[in-house]
């Protein structure tokens, strides 16, 4: 299929992928099925992509615990704070924040592998949004778009947030994870999430679902600790939020009520989160973004986490990766990879507790994996990051491990944690629209 979209690629403090001229690619061509460039860049630190892992490691056996294909790896050099002004350029304003607050805090840089793959009904999806996937009401809401990825090559930063809130997600799962707010002195109390998603496709009813308006159903139920265990959260996200706001509910276990939760979006308080993070900061970033002018500032190389297995490893303890101030930096792994990066800065007479925020979107996923948050005074608050790695069995990439440090407080929130759980995501499941109705809220609570 002839693309006739083009892409504007601004340079920034990368000489290498620098280029102030429009110019047309096409998916499968120049670009990967997604939409990111498939040539590595000149020095050959970051490969071309020839597929992703689509492979298993030996070892690995069908439905059990996933083999990290690179366990053998060294770093190829630790940046710290004292060496950070050497690497600088490929780093986020927070990344050396932290890097400058925390001794004991370290980026381990490894061999970049470009492992991220794509199903089949993925590629479709993004070779028709290509074509015909259109934003509405001032970015504010699509048109025409199917299934994910909606803008494979996109002339905007709007559509590069999308590209990111409709990321490829592996249809439907159910997992079981842990949260947790540690203190400034590192002590903390887990929280164990049972979770279900699907995109709205990926219901087993689909056909009969009129819900025309929705991209996609989250519920969470605490399990534990028992003071919260039985809470439940539904979401159906909305891809036209400024018609119909995001549908969110709760079930209080203690009132045994469903109530409507308007205030599960924008700067509301995330689930347990202990102040740490907002509603929209859930999955490094969701939701409307009208409140919010978006900047596209093009790409850069940068050091994001990547292939993170070792923060996933089923022989840690939460108590081998939590830490004071930040999760363990031996378990952690950065590549050097390109990404697009997003400025949004606050609209006139909006409210939200983070007047900027900074987005770092892994090129070969769409997903966000650095962000950068700033409070009322233009200051650097918050400090975000999304340790992702290949489901290689199923050609996704997802999150294993997402964090918010608090550059001021000292304090951070760190979920999607595993290490202690039973199971992990089971792209097993399926679900029908009943599975996500207020009704089903009550039920939950009681599994």
């Amino acid at each position: 299929m002839r693309l006739k979209k083009s892409l504007l690629a601004v340079g920034i403090m990368s000489a290498a992928i620098a280029s102030s001229s429009v110019f047309a690619k096409e998916l499968g061509g120049d670009l990967t099925p997604i939409g990111a460039e498939k040539a590595g860049n000149a020095d050959g630190s970051i490969p071309a992509w020839t597929g992703g892992l689509t492979t298993p490691p030996a070892g690995y056996t069908a439905g059990g615990d996933y083999v990290d294909p690179f366990a053998d790896e060294k770093p190829l050099f630790v940046i710290s704070k004292a060496n950070v002004s050497e690497y600088a350029d490929k780093l986020s304003e927070g990344q050396k924040a932290m890097l400058n607050n925390y001794d004991t805090y370290t980026i381990p840089v490894y061999t970049s592998h470009r492992t991220a793959a794509y199903t089949d009904d993925v590629v479709e999806y993004a070779k028709a949004n290509a074509a015909n996937a259109q934003l509405i009401k001032d970015g504010n809401a699509l048109s025409n778009v199917q299934g994910v990825v909606p803008f494979p090559i996109p002339d905007s930063a709007l559509e590069v947030i999308w590209n990111h809130i409709l990321r490829a997600r592996g249809g439907s799962f159910d997992r079981n994870s842990v949260q947790v707010t540690p203190t400034a002195g590192g002590t903390y109390q887990p929280v164990k999430f049972y979770e279900e998603f699907s995109e709205r496709h990926d219901l087993k009813d689909f056909a009969e679902n009129k819900d025309d308006n929705v991209m996609f159903y989250f519920k969470q139920v605490v399990t534990a600790p028992a003071r919260l265990a039985g809470n439940v959260l539904l979401v159906h996200e909305t891809i036209d939020q400024v018609a119909e706001p995001r549908r969110a509910w709760i079930y209080n276990s203690g009132q045994r009520r469903v109530r409507r939760a308007p205030q599960v979006a924008y700067d509301g308080p995330g689930t347990a989160a202990d102040g740490l993070r907002t509603s929209d900061g859930f999955d490094m970033y969701n939701g409307a973004p009208d409140r919010y002018n978006w900047e596209l500032l093009g790409k850069k190389e940068m050091y994001i986490p990547r292939n993170s297995f070792k923060l996933d490893d089923k022989s840690l303890t939460y108590a081998d990766i939590v830490k004071p101030g930040h999760l363990n930096s031996d378990y952690a792994r950065y590549e050097l990879a390109r990404v697009w990066v997003v400025e949004g800065t606050l609209k006139e007479g909006e409210r939200h507790i983070y007047s900027k925020r900074t987005f770092y979107i892994n090129e070969d996923t769409w997903g966000i994996a650095v962000a950068d948050h700033y409070d009322g005074r233009g200051d650097l608050w918050r400090h975000a990051e999304a340790h992702s790695k290949p489901f290689y069995d199923r050609s996704i990439t997802l999150t294993t491990i997402e964090s918010v440090h608090d550059l001021l407080s000292g304090r951070y929130i760190a979920n999607g944690m595993v290490n202690e759980e039973p199971s992990r995501y089971n792209f097993d499941k399926t679900f029908a629209s009943k599975d996500f109705t207020p009704a089903a809220l009550r039920r939950s609570a009681r599994r």
